[in-house]
């Protein structure tokens, strides 16, 4: 079916499948293809942080390269890992963040000031022989790390939640904490742990003892500034003088808050030119929990943010929660600007989350331009959980786009 010229001129794909189906009374276009690529380590490696629910740095790329211009704001307001804001600065566009994890900022801001190779093996190497010996009676995590790997641990966690305290943290501080914190555990050499779970989802203690047994290991030794430097430099392997110069410059006027989406007073009025954003989609995800050691290494209340996270156990319940957002990002938008908001299918494909964020989005006041769904043809995260193409929303985006 022939879409309206606007739309084909914004998302043309020689593939591309369209239909218009009716929402409220509104008839919307909703457009099938892959309109960008599914194959793994096709973007920036400085986008190589895990946490869980995160999407490819292709799709905010996708809208930022067609609907702002470079200074122009780009919004996200469940930032997440930082995706669409460090694209974002890679772009050279202006960044603005908000994620009511505290942990978002930690992981998103270093990567717009990353420090040179050369800085962070003095530091790390600083660190080394500069920091106390731990006493191995304080050691808790014995599941998880050899005695020594923990110790070196623990050194460092001190070393940061110092400088926090004195407010006297810089580029190299802040970008070793961000890397240690994506190393605490995971599933191979390149971790701090033992095997366990992918880096995104820590285990129980209880659980991670049982692994050890069915698993016959012990946590070996691992030299933790050795592997930051390691992460490092896979982390700023591609970035060109043009990135840095654009990251940097994004930093300098780059505005992170830790809240709620639905109450961000500090973002002034008709600002922003386009928000890319994924909220959490219902109960699928237990983000306090899956980062109760992330937390632990960062002097974060785990119960604490999960009590602000969004998780609605009803469908009524999130529609409330995003309709609030909605009226906040209408306020922030500028006359013209756009809103890329991301959903997928839940509930076995129950739940199409697209239909129901139409009206949420109309009745804030925008223009509901259409649904783009993604399709991709190969993802591995589904390969490894055991899931179909195009099965479920581990592999297909879909995204709501309205304009102001």
């Amino acid at each position: 079916m022939r879409l309206n010229s606007q739309l084909a001129e914004l998302f043309a794909n020689k593939t591309a499948q369209a239909e218009y189906i009716e929402i409220v009374g509104q008839s919307v276009a909703r457009i099938s293809a892959e309109f960008w690529t599914a194959r793994q380590r096709q973007a920036n490696p400085l986008h190589e942080v895990a946490y869980r629910a995160c999407f490819k740095p292709q799709l905010p790329r996708f809208f930022i390269e067609r609907l702002t211009q470079p200074n122009e704001v780009v919004y996200d307001p469940f930032n997440g890992r930082g995706t669409t804001a460090i694209e974002a600065g890679l772009l050279g566009r202006r960044v603005i963040a908000n994620d009511v994890n505290p942990l978002s900022h930690i992981l998103t801001q270093p990567r717009l000031s990353p420090p040179t190779i050369a800085a962070l093996k003095s530091r790390l190497a600083t660190l080394k022989t500069d920091q106390p010996q731990f006493s191995a009676t304080q050691l808790q995590f014995p599941m998880f790390y050899h005695p020594d790997t923990e110790a070196e641990i623990h050194r460092l966690r001190n070393y940061l939640t110092q400088k926090h305290k004195e407010n006297t943290e810089d580029d190299c501080d802040r970008w070793i904490r961000m890397v240690a914190t994506n190393r605490l555990t995971g599933h191979s050499p390149g971790f701090f742990s033992v095997y366990t779970l992918p880096p995104n989802q820590a285990v129980t203690a209880e659980r991670q003892t049982k692994i050890n047994q069915q698993r016959q290991q012990t946590p070996p030794y691992r030299d933790i500034s050795a592997l930051i430097l390691r992460k490092s430099k896979a982390l700023l392997s591609k970035l060109s003088a043009e990135d840095v110069t654009h990251l940097h410059t994004a930093a300098t006027t780059a505005v992170f808050f830790t809240g709620d989406a639905a109450q961000t007073v500090g973002i002034a009025n008709d600002t922003v030119q386009l928000t890319v954003t994924s909220p959490p989609f219902l109960d699928v995800v237990q983000y306090a929990s899956d980062n109760w050691l992330r937390c632990w290494f960062n002097a974060i209340d785990a119960q604490s943010i999960g009590q602000h996270i969004t998780m609605a156990k009803s469908l009524n319940e999130w529609r409330n929660t995003m309709q609030r957002v909605f009226h906040e990002l209408y306020r922030i938008t500028r006359i013209g600007g756009w809103v890329a908001f991301e959903v997928g299918e839940v509930r076995n494909r129950s739940v199409r989350l697209d239909e129901h964020v139409v009206p949420l989005g109309l009745a804030a006041g925008f223009d509901c331009k259409g649904i783009l769904i993604n399709q991709q043809r190969f993802t591995k995260t589904s390969n490894i959980w055991g899931v179909s193409n195009n099965m479920a929303g581990t592999n297909s985006n879909r995204i709501v786009i309205f304009r102001k």
